[in-house]
Parts: structure tokens; sequence; C-alpha cells
């Protein structure tokens, strides 16, 4: 049975979880960072997971179907979260730095059908298998395990995965705290850091410790503006969210319980979803393959 986000908000070991995807995440970003950065702010998660399902769910019979532009945009712009031009441009990006290709036979047709390339593939699947591992931490499950021995359950997960998260406003509009940085492009990335990094072992009613943060390091790791990050975590000081043990100094940086607490909730319905839509895809492929 899988995990409401109810029940995940509740586990005392959901916390731990959280700590082991983010830390996962920062994996995936060493491993390829300019494609980590495509699920580094909500936007542009939206955008590819979004992607991704439509290339799945191409129906051969159907020459509509698939990933192309006009099914991206219709799909994104139904809920508002990006623009028409917003979508073109993200679809221009994916091509030019070849996360995707033209479908064979497709570079003249239209609809121009697009898929993903192999790096992008493996990347998804990582992604999937991350959230797997950490459901797994919590009630010590083989869903990972699982997955990984019949890859072919992909085509299943990912695109339920996705429309679930897609149409639920919960997962899609992120509480204000966590918003803040989310919406921000490599907002994902900073987030990620600093819950991999936070001592649950140590902490008072308020706040987490991170450690010590270097600015300048950090927006240099993960390819962004120094000033644009100092805004964001100057604009997330404001909020409480975050802050500094030693102004005026700012190293030694904690994040906020409220904030963690939001965090949790907004992710637990992502996981929530994940969960769900793995138990239904190892249901239908067991009755496939009996």
């Amino acid at each position: 049975m899988a995990f409401t986000a109810e029940q995940l908000v509740g586990n005392c070991s959901f916390l731990l979880s959280i700590r082991f995807l983010a830390g996962q995440m920062r994996g995936m970003f060493d491993a390829g960072p300019r494609l980590a950065r495509l699920l580094a702010s909500h936007q542009r998660w939206l955008l590819t997971q979004t992607a991704y399902a439509l290339n799945l769910e191409y129906d051969a019979r159907d020459p509509t179907s698939g990933f192309t532009a006009v099914r991206l945009t219709g799909r994104i712009t139904a809920h508002k979260v990006a623009s028409r031009n917003t979508v073109l441009a993200f679809i221009e990006e994916l091509f030019t730095y070849r996360f995707i290709v033209h479908t064979p036979g497709d570079e003249r047709r239209r609809p121009r059908h697009f898929e993903p390339a192999d790096v992008s593939h493996q990347a998804m699947f990582a992604w999937i298998l991350g959230n797997l591992g950490a459901l797994d931490l919590l009630d010590g499950g083989q869903r990972a395990a699982f997955f990984q021995a019949n890859p072919l359950l992909m085509r299943l997960v990912q695109p339920r995965i996705a429309r679930n998260c897609l149409e639920d406003a919960a997962w899609r509009e992120p509480p204000e705290q966590v918003a803040l940085f989310l919406w921000t492009e490599a907002g994902g990335l900073v987030v990620d850091n600093f819950i991999a990094r936070m001592d649950i072992e140590n902490t008072d009613a308020e706040r987490y410790s991170v450690g010590r943060v270097d600015t300048r390091a950090l927006a240099a790791d993960f390819m962004m503006s120094r000033t644009h990050l100092q805004r964001l975590l100057a604009k997330a000081a404001q909020r409480g969210s975050v802050g500094w043990d030693d102004e005026p100094r700012k190293t030694h940086f904690w994040i906020s319980r409220d904030f963690v607490e939001q965090y949790c909730a907004w992710q637990a319905v992502k996981f929530a979803y994940v969960d769900e839509a793995f138990e239904w895809a190892k249901a239908q492929f067991e009755e496939m393959t009996v």
C-alpha cells in the first residue's frame, strides 16, 4: 500500500528520507551540472517532467501524440505554469545542448516530434530511483531494487508521476517560503544543498544548523550569480526562513524549522505520487508478465 502525503509528513523518519534525496540530487548535479539545472527551478522541473511524459505516451496511431512543441505548450499553459514563449525557449535550449533530439524521420515533418537523448533517459531514471530509495528508507521496502531490475517500469511510472504532480496545485504551487527559492533559477540546488547538510540530530526548537556557508563558493559551484544568491538569501532571512549565527560575518548558517516543515509537507505530495505510481506500475507489470 502506497504512502499518503499525510502519512509521510507524520513519519518521524521522513526528514531522513528528504535529506537522503537531497544528497542524491547533489550527486546528479556533480555528474551532469548543466542537465541537473533543468530540475533546479520548479518551473523547469514541471516542464521537464511533462515533456518526458509526453514522449513516453507517444502512440504511433496518433501522429499528434508524443513530445511536440504544441503538445507541451498546451499542457503547460493550461495550468499556467509558463507562457508559450517560455515553453518554446525551453525546448530550444534542450535541443541546443542535445538533451533532446528530433525523432528520426521527423526532421522536416509537422508536427515535429522530439525525444530525450540517452543522457536525459539516464538522468530521469536516476531521479526516480533516488526517490524510490528515499521511500525505502521509511519501511525497508525494495522499490529501488525492483525498479532497477525492471527498467521497463519507467514507461508506466514516470508519466503517471508527471501528470499527477502537474495537475495537483498542492505540488504545482509550493508554499510561500519554499516558492521563494524554487521559482528562481538554481534555487532548488541551493535548497538541496542546505537540506543535505543540515544537522538534524543537534537542533533547537526553532532552527537547524547547516554549518559554514561561503556564498561566493556556493554561487560558483551552482553556476549562478553571487549577487543573485545573496539577494535570495537576504529575502529568505527577512522572512525568518534562514539566518546566520555570526552576524555580520555571515558564515555559520541555519535554516528555520518552519521552512523545513513547509518543505517536507510539499515534498510529501510528490513522494506520495511517486509511491502510488510505482505500486500501480508494479501491479500492471506483474500482471503482464504472469
